[in-house]
C-alpha cells in the first residue's frame, strides 16, 4: 500500500502482475479504491515516483465520483431504476405509495428500514431471474447470496451458488437482469472468454447497454449510505 500525502491524503493498492509490463493506475467507479498494477519485479519506490507524477489525474478522477447521498426522510432514492421519494407515514410496513416510499416510525430507524425494504425486493427478483436464466442453460441455481459489495455486482462459484449485491435492486429492472444473466452465463464458463461472451448474447441479447450503464451510473448506486451517522 503507498500513500500520497493530502490535502487530502489518498491511499493506493499495489497489485503485482507477471503479465504487467509497465505501470498503469485504476481508480473504481465503484468505491474510489485506487490501484496501481506494476511488474513483479519492480520496486516501490519507482511505484511511488509513478503515482506521484500521475497525482493530478488521479485526484482529478476521484473529484469526479459522485457525492455521498445519506438515507432519511425528504431524500430522493431510485427504485428500479426511477426516483422516489422517502417519506414518513402511519403503519408498521414500508411500502410504495406512487412515487413515495413510505417509511414508518424513528427518524433515526429510516436508513436501516430502508435498506432492509431494499434487500427483500433484491432478493425476490435476483432469485427470480438467477431461476429464469438457469433454466435456458439447463442447470439450477443452489444458492443465492445477497451482500453489500464494493468490488463487484455478482459472482458465481463453481457449485452454481451465485451472489449479488442487493444494490441492484435500485438500477433498472434490465441492469438487474443483465447482472444475473452474466452470473448464471458463469455455470457453463468460468471466465470471460469469447465462449463465456457468446452464451451472455444468448441469455441477454444487446447486453452492451446494460454493463455500461453499470459502469457508468453503478458509482452513484454505491455513493448512497444506508449507515446511521
Amino acid at each position: 500500500m503507498l500513500h500520497l500525502p493530502g490535502p487530502p491524503p489518498i491511499a493506493i493498492s499495489l497489485r503485482r502482475s507477471a503479465r504487467a509490463r509497465r505501470f498503469s493506475l485504476r481508480v473504481s467507479q465503484v468505491n474510489g479504491q485506487v490501484t496501481l498494477s506494476l511488474p513483479t519485479r519492480a520496486r516501490e519506490a519507482e511505484a511511488m515516483a509513478f503515482a506521484q507524477a500521475q497525482e493530478g489525474w488521479i485526484r482529478a478522477a476521484l473529484a469526479r465520483m459522485p457525492a455521498v447521498v445519506a438515507v432519511g426522510h425528504g431524500v430522493q432514492l431510485p427504485f428500479e431504476g426511477r426516483l422516489v421519494t422517502i417519506a414518513p407515514g402511519n403503519g408498521r410496513s414500508v411500502r410504495l405509495e406512487g412515487d413515495s416510499l413510505i417509511v414508518p416510525g424513528e427518524a433515526e430507524r429510516v436508513a436501516a428500514k430502508v435498506s432492509a425494504f431494499l434487500r427483500v425486493q433484491a432478493r425476490n427478483r435476483l432469485v427470480a431471474a438467477s431461476d429464469h436464466y438457469a433454466s435456458q442453460i439447463g442447470r439450477k441455481v443452489v444458492q443465492v447470496t445477497l451482500r453489500d459489495t464494493r468490488s463487484r455486482w455478482g459472482s458465481c462459484a463453481h457449485d452454481g451458488a451465485l451472489m449479488y449485491s442487493w444494490r441492484l435492486i435500485m438500477a433498472p429492472p434490465r441492469v438487474l437482469d443483465y447482472v444475473a444473466a452474466h452470473e448464471v452465463a458463469h455455470m457453463v464458463e468460468m471466465n470471460h472468454s469469447d465462449r463465456f461472451w457468446a452464451v451472455v448474447d444468448r441469455l441477454f441479447p444487446n447486453w452492451q447497454t446494460e454493463r455500461a450503464w453499470l459502469k457508468r451510473e453503478g458509482g452513484a448506486l454505491q455513493a448512497i449510505s444506508f449507515e446511521k451517522d
